[in-house]
């Protein structure tokens, strides 16, 4: 299968491409390190593999609407309240 066949037949699939595919699985898991661990926030963008801490704070709110810090307690919160 070509490069090109690949990327059509993935995104018929999971209507993203590979790269979207994969920045999507590595924020759900930075996320799930984050609620279970509580540990560093650039510690835990390093290990899902981004170079920048900028740059996954950024990708990070735009998935989940914000920030990391924000957002895991927002989740807190809300699973304390519920």
């Amino acid at each position: 299968m070509s490069v090109a066949s690949l990327h059509r037949n993935f995104k018929e699939v999971t209507a993203m491409s590979p790269i979207q595919f994969q920045k999507q699985l590595r924020l759900q898991e930075a996320r799930r390190m984050l609620l279970a661990d509580s540990t560093d926030i650039t510690d835990i963008a390093f290990r899902v593999g981004y170079e920048s801490q900028s740059q996954f704070s950024r990708e990070y709110a735009r998935m989940f609407g914000l920030p990391p810090r924000d957002d895991i307690k927002r989740v807190k919160k809300n699973s304390m309240d519920g």
